[in-house]
């Protein structure tokens, strides 16, 4: 065989070899159904900075065969994120920059691991963070609850039962049989933990003010006269980011007004001045400020301290569902 003749037989080969490898390699980087099956639906994460924990959340989904991906960060709403792969097991996904409050996006990556996901984002410094993803347990409940008895969480005279948490200028405080944030305020958290609940609270809600009430203290319903250009899930009544009041009621700043909350498993119901806003409603997830991701476990009522402008609260009672 000739010199010419023998190159191009090996050239070809070569050639072919490439292009099996290359077809290997493709078919392995594609996911088959159940790979992708296995990342998809609701997780609880823990974000692991040098100082704390982040609680937040994740949801997966297929639409028209693409992985699609909203989120709840360390703070903020849910919203959808511009970026989501997934590729040889290995998930990727960034929350933008804007949402952040940094210079870079945060670029989240990670696997599966028997039945947790686990990865690794930065920090703002460009410190490594671990994180970690729980699947969010279901919460159905079999049977409708039987009411406990209903006890008082403020007692009109001190902060007893209460606990402040977090940052701010000014602390709550007891006036008149009324408990106040002036502004700028910390978390006011329970001492008792609560699964399954009716919850009575009546609010005042000054002009341009911000509060909410946490539920299990994951869970917030919105006390707002100051976000009516924001959508509706972040106005009066909603659960923050997640469900908007329906129909949505007048505000009233600087007027007593009530709230009835039922909450059962993740499904929620609230009466606004007795009238039925949010009628058995699925809550998808944590929202932005909860305390903590597992929502598998009992939780306490925390009031949101107000981020400006005057909130007060004043009857706090919770009906427990009998065990």
């Amino acid at each position: 065989m000739k010199p010419q003749r023998i190159a191009f037989v090996l050239v070809m080969g070569m050639l072919t070899l490439s292009a099996r490898v290359y077809s290997q390699t493709e078919k392995s980087a594609k996911n088959t159904p159940e790979s992708v099956n296995a990342f998809l639906g609701r997780w609880d994460l823990t974000l692991e900075a040098s100082d704390r924990e982040y609680p937040s959340w994740l949801e997966l989904r297929q639409e028209s065969g693409q992985l699609k991906a909203r989120m709840v960060s360390r703070w903020g709403n849910a919203r959808a994120l511009p970026k989501v792969d997934l590729s040889n097991g290995r998930l990727t996904f960034v929350s933008p920059k804007e949402e952040e409050e940094r210079p870079d996006d945060m670029v989240f990556e990670g696997t599966l691991i028997g039945k947790r996901l686990s990865g690794t984002t930065t920090g703002p410094d460009g410190t490594p963070w671990q994180w970690t993803g729980q699947r969010a347990p279901a919460l159905n409940r079999e049977r409708a609850p039987k009411w406990g008895t209903p006890l008082s969480l403020f007692n009109g005279k001190d902060l007893a039962g209460w606990k402040m948490k977090g940052s701010g200028t000014t602390v709550w405080k007891v006036e008149n049989g009324i408990l106040l944030s002036p502004g700028n305020g910390p978390e006011l958290i329970h001492d008792a933990k609560f699964e399954d609940f009716k919850l009575h609270v009546e609010f005042n809600c000054g002009a341009n003010s911000n509060s909410g009430i946490y539920l299990r203290g994951r869970y917030e319903v919105q006390v707002e006269t100051d976000s009516l250009e924001e959508p509706p899930s972040r106005h009066m009544g909603g659960v923050y980011g997640f469900l908007a009041a329906s129909p949505e009621l007048p505000r009233k700043p600087g007027e007593w007004q009530s709230f009835d909350i039922t909450l059962v498993g993740r499904w929620i119901t609230v009466v606004q001045n007795g009238q039925t806003i949010i009628d058995k409603q699925e809550i998808p997830g944590i929202t932005g400020g909860a305390l903590d991701s597992h929502e598998e476990l009992p939780g306490p009522i925390y009031l949101q301290g107000s981020e400006k402008g005057l909130v007060a609260y004043r009857s706090i009672i919770i009906t427990p569902a009998k065990q």
